[in-house]
């Protein structure tokens, strides 16, 4: 059944970090919530009414169908999906085993393109369907030896959010690429000594992802590049 005028938000990855906090931000601004987790018992119901807590797993195609069957049980529409889910391995393209590759691309590549797939005609139905793709920094250029097997991922993430853009044009569905340098995470602060309070916070970029799914269809924003500190060009 469908929750009369509040759209629905899928939100990879949900259970901690950006994923967190995006949900704790739309569910807090009258959205209804569908959050995929490796865990889902880990993470608490704060609204019986507008928040599903469901098992994702990147690695299993099976997950994400009956993730996206259970959204539409509950809520009977998608309006909004946002691939938050990742994975880092700090190896570079010299070290990087098969395995590893296959990994890193599954997680951050394959999954959220597949799921797109299964989510295309509920965003369609919405008749202003929203993508927003977490690619990070690394999507737009290589920082470090050790993360350019990551960055490989990201560039790869960066163009299917490009080619979801172009798709769904015709349908008013936008996407848009959000890419974070070093975030306040469990993961961003294990990659670098700087301070978590020096960071960009998960907080930040949940408002920017409302702002995003929030503007009309007149309105089509391809990235937005985000740095805690000055670079050159980011």
């Amino acid at each position: 059944m469908s929750i009369s005028g509040k759209k629905v938000a899928l939100i990879s990855g949900a259970s901690r970090g950006i994923g967190a906090a995006i949900a704790a931000n739309l569910l807090a601004n009258g959205w209804a919530v569908s959050l995929g987790c490796r865990s889902p018992n880990d993470v608490p119901i704060t609204d019986e009414e507008s928040q599903l807590i469901c098992a994702f797993d990147a690695f299993d195609p099976d997950s994400e169908k009956a993730w996206i069957s259970a959204t539409i049980e509950k809520f009977g529409r998608i309006d909004a999906v946002v691939h938050n889910a990742g994975m880092m391995l700090p190896v570079s393209i010299l070290e990087a085993s098969d395995d590893e590759f296959d990994r890193t691309f599954d997680v951050n590549v394959k999954s959220p393109m597949r799921l797109s797939r299964l989510v295309w005609p509920h965003l369609q139905a919405s008749g202003a369907g929203r993508i927003v793709m977490l690619v990070s920094l690394s999507g737009k250029r290589v920082k470090a030896e050790r993360s350019s097997l990551y960055s490989m991922s990201k560039f790869a993430a960066l163009a299917l959010a490009h080619g979801l853009r172009k798709i769904g044009d015709v349908d008013s569905i936008r996407c848009t690429a959000i890419c974070p340098g070093f975030v306040a995470t469990d993961m961003g602060t294990a990659l670098t000594e700087i301070s978590a309070e020096k960071m960009t916070q998960p907080e930040d970029i949940a408002h920017l992802v409302r702002t995003v799914l929030e503007l009309p269809s007149t309105t089509s924003i391809a990235e937005i590049p985000v740095n805690w500190t000055v670079e050159d060009s980011y």
